[in-house]
Order: C-alpha cells, then structure tokens, then sequence
C-alpha cells in the first residue's frame, strides 16, 4: 500500500532528477541520488544498464545546448514491505539545438525539438532513500527534428 510519505518522495525524486538533467551538473557521482547502480534504462534511442546507462543519459542530454524536462501526473505504487514500487508519469521535455546543428540543418531549420511522452519506472528503497533502478521513456508526440546521432543509431519516433 501507497503511503502519501512514498508519493511525495518518489514525486520530489522524479522532480529533481529532471532538474539535475537540465542544469546539468554532471559531477562524479551525480546520479547516486537518483538511480541504483544496476540502473537499466529503455530510451527511444536504445537500452543502457548501470555505468552505461548514466554516461548514455549525460550524452543525450548533452546533444542539446539546453533542455527543459517537466513531470506531472506522477502515480506511485509502492509496497512498503518489500521496499519496492513502481512509478508512471507523464513529460513534457523541451531540447533546444546546439547552433552547430542548426547551421547544418540550414536557415529554416526548426531551432526546438520537443517530446510528449510517458515514462515507467521501478524503484526500490535504499539506506538513502528511493532510487529508481528501472526506467523506460516512450515518445509519444513530437514536434521538431531530433538530434544529430551517431551513425548507426536511430531513434523510435511516433509515427
């Protein structure tokens, strides 16, 4: 059962860690306050796990001179018991191109590129408090051009 205390840390979690990701304060360590060590993530560009899964988060985010993440609709289901949970919100991310990009793309190139979209997540309880140690992010809207990937990769877009 779901204690309102277990909401609103898993809510205040999923809340800084969508404002670490755009201050983007990527300092060793950084991402100990959000995710476990064997973190695995599903992104629209490809799965990660653990190590991985925190530089693939910082390289995405770093694709874009800046972004803007913004969370609502956070459900929380958690069994105190167990020190487990699972989590689904919605997400509003906004990523403005690096000028490099733009120039490459040309005059009329679209300067935004913005995602609606759906995360899940599993959490489980640490001696620090919540971590997440499973997240997926499904795009289910976008406006704009993607970034500019490395060769072989391709992202999963609506259609």
């Amino acid at each position: 059962m779901t204690t309102s205390q277990d909401h609103a840390e898993i809510t205040l979690l999923v809340s800084r860690f969508f404002r670490a990701l755009d201050e983007r304060k990527f300092d060793a360590g950084w991402a100990r306050a959000y995710v476990t060590d064997d973190v695995r993530t599903v992104t629209p560009i490809g799965l990660a796990e653990g190590a991985a899964a925190v530089r693939h988060t910082e390289e995405a985010i770093g694709r874009f001179a800046r972004t803007q993440h913004v969370s609502a609709d956070v459900l929380v289901d958690a069994d105190a018991a167990s020190g487990t949970a699972t989590a689904s919100w919605n997400a509003l991310m906004t990523h403005v191109h690096h000028p490099a990009t733009l120039e490459r793309r040309g005059p009329d190139a679209d300067p935004l590129f913005t995602v609606g979209g759906r995360y899940d997540a599993q959490l489980r309880r640490t001696d620090d408090g919540w971590r997440i140690s499973r997240m997926s992010v499904e795009a289910i809207w976008t406006t704009g051009q993607p970034p500019v990937l490395p060769e072989g990769v391709e992202p999963v877009l609506p259609r």
